[in-house]
């Protein structure tokens, strides 16, 4: 085994490891409570459309809940990977959710709002928001390569910016008196084929979802196959080496900043302009936060985070069901998303854990051989 194949070989472990602590604590939670998990657990995969319902309503059937499941897993994957770009450079952008704001708002202005057929309008709601989302996040680089300003804190900030300049633009000019929430936008803007009946069911079709799996693969293909995917990485493990061996260390914290905040817009496009249809003022989403939690168990690698954000959201998703089936809190799954990131998190512990566990077994089995 090769020591790439060690080390995915190990963080595929550590992800085990968490996701199995957070059940487990989650499960001793609801017996304190006198539910049974397995049933809960059960629901959560009902509520996803990975198990059958009792009963449906009208126009709905498994098949329309999986549906609705990948409309609200689409965002995720692109939020995760813009994480994981960041990350592999060495930075942090946690502001995942101002650059998801960011691009969906000028998508939606100037888009959303106009008379435009969907030949036309869903491609430029694509382009446009994925370059709202990079130019706020090459923004955030280029503090941190021309200032050493820290990402983590110009981040933060630019989402509180992010989130009131747009709240006062909707509640000023875009806002729908009766929702409250910025007026919908046309259905050949949006990006979810919504209520699509086909053969008496009601489907939503997540359009983004072919292109978040085709980003998984580019990002993948980036970071291990393109000079500037090298360069990336070895700025995130010694800059000074880095900067050493010739590479262009700006450049390069600026570059993975500008893709992580474009895959942010198209996070934000698949979010409001995909699964919802419109903007909630004065409200950041919980998506850009919990892509941490995703990117973390995914061990930061495209493919890792595809099956970490299918397993996450499945909580996140079934968890409105959960509550209505067993009568639990629909925020315990928050507890679980929190345990689960809490043990990710310890992960360079768990890692060193398993390394020296590794070399004791050889050891003893020579040991015995003797």
């Amino acid at each position: 085994m090769t020591k790439k194949e060690n080390r995915s070989t190990e963080y595929f472990k550590v992800a085990v490891i968490a996701i199995l602590l957070g059940l487990i604590a989650g499960a001793v939670m609801m017996l304190i409570l006198g539910k049974n998990p397995l049933t809960a657990y059960y629901n959560l995969l009902q509520g996803c459309g990975f198990a059958p319902k009792s009963k449906y309503a009208g126009g709905k059937n498994i098949l329309t809940d999986f549906t609705s499941y990948i409309d609200f897993l689409t965002p995720m994957l692109f939020a995760a990977l813009a994480v994981a770009v960041a990350l592999k450079a060495g930075l942090f952008n946690i502001g995942i959710s101002g650059q998801m704001l960011v691009g969906a708002f000028l998508a939606t202005t100037i888009v959303g709002y106009s008379s435009l057929g969907s030949f036309l309008a869903k491609p430029l709601i694509i382009i446009i928001s994925s370059l709202g989302g990079m130019l706020i996040g090459a923004l955030i680089g280029f503090l941190k390569a021309r200032f050493n300003i820290n990402e983590v804190v110009s981040s933060i900030m630019l989402n509180y910016t992010a989130e009131y300049i747009i709240s006062f633009f909707i509640n000023t000019k875009y806002v729908d008196p009766i929702s409250r929430q910025s007026k919908e936008i046309s259905q050949a803007s949006r990006l979810t084929l919504h209520q699509i009946l086909i053969g008496g069911y009601r489907y939503d079709i997540a359009i983004g979802f072919m292109l978040a799996i085709a980003a998984i693969f580019i990002i993948r293909f980036l970071l291990e196959r393109t000079v500037l995917g090298y360069d990336i990485k070895a700025v995130g493990q010694n800059t000074e080496a880095a900067r050493y061996a010739g590479i262009k260390v700006n450049r390069c914290i600026t570059l993975s900043m500008a893709i992580s905040g474009l895959l942010a817009g198209l996070a934000g496009a698949s979010y409001y302009l995909g699964y919802f249809a419109s903007i909630q003022p004065k409200t950041l989403p919980s998506t850009g936060f919990d892509a941490i939690a995703v990117c973390l168990v995914g061990g930061s690698s495209p493919i890792g985070i595809f099956f970490a954000a299918l397993f996450l959201e499945i909580i996140e998703k079934g968890s409105t069901y959960m509550s209505s089936q067993a009568g639990l809190e629909a925020e315990i799954a928050s507890v679980i998303m929190g345990l689960i990131l809490l043990t990710s998190a310890c992960s360079a512990f768990l890692l060193e854990f398993l390394k020296k566990r590794n070399k004791k077994t050889p050891a003893k089995s020579r040991e015995g051989g003797n």
